[in-house]
C-alpha cells in the first residue's frame, strides 16, 4: 500500500511541475526584468525595443552586474573600456563606475542605438555588439560571410555566431512572455 501511494504522488508531484513549467510564472524567473527602471528608462532614450536590451544583459551577464569577460568588458551589458571610454566622450559623462547599473545600462543602450544608427538590421547590430562594427563591415564587404552586402550568411566568429543566436532565442522568449507574441 505504500509503494502505491509514493508512486502516485510521485506522479502528481510530476504533473504538477509540468504544468508550472509551461506557466509564465516559471518563463519570468528564467526571463527576468531585473533593473526595470534602468532599462526602460534608456531604452525609450535610445529608441529600443527594451525586450532587446534585457536579451542582451540575460546573453552578456545573466543580470550579474559586477560580470567581467575573459575580455574585460563589464557589468551588465560587458561594456568594454573602449566603448566606455567613447561614450563618456560623445555623452559628455562625468565619473563613470562601469559596475553601476544605471551607468552600465545607459552606455549599453547608448552603443546599441548607434549599432542600429550604422546597420539598421537585428541581426547585424547583434554580431556587432559582440564582435565589433568594424568586424560585421569587413564580413558583409566578403562574399564568403555575405552573398548580397546586407545580411551575414556565415559569421566566422564562433562565439559572435553563437551569441546571435542567444540573443535572438531571449529576444523572442521576452516577446512571447511579456508581449504576447513573437
Amino acid at each position: 500500500m505504500g509503494k502505491k501511494i509514493v508512486l502516485i504522488l510521485s506522479i502528481l508531484a510530476i504533473l504538477i511541475g509540468a504544468s508550472l513549467m509551461e506557466s509564465k510564472t516559471i518563463h519570468k524567473l528564467i526571463y527576468p526584468k531585473q533593473y526595470s527602471e534602468y532599462v526602460e528608462k534608456y531604452a525609450e532614450e535610445f529608441d529600443l525595443d527594451e525586450n532587446l536590451v534585457y536579451s542582451v544583459i540575460k546573453a552578456e551577464s545573466k543580470f550579474n552586474e559586477k560580470a567581467i569577460s575573459h575580455k574585460g568588458a563589464k557589468g551588465l551589458m560587458q561594456v568594454s573600456d573602449i566603448t566606455r571610454d567613447w561614450a563618456i566622450e560623445e555623452l559628455e559623462l562625468e565619473e563613470v563606475d562601469i559596475f553601476d547599473p544605471e551607468t552600465n545600462i545607459k552606455i549599453g543602450c547608448w552603443y546599441l542605438n548607434k549599432l542600429y544608427k550604422e546597420f539598421g538590421k537585428l541581426d547585424l547590430v547583434i554580431a556587432a555588439y559582440n564582435g565589433g562594427s568594424g568586424n560585421v563591415r569587413k564580413w558583409l564587404e566578403n562574399n564568403d560571410y555575405s552573398e548580397d552586402g546586407e545580411k551575414l550568411h556565415n559569421i566566422p566568429f564562433q562565439e559572435t555566431s553563437t551569441y546571435l543566436e542567444k540573443v535572438k532565442n531571449n529576444y523572442k522568449n521576452y516577446k512571447e512572455i511579456y508581449v504576447g507574441k513573437e
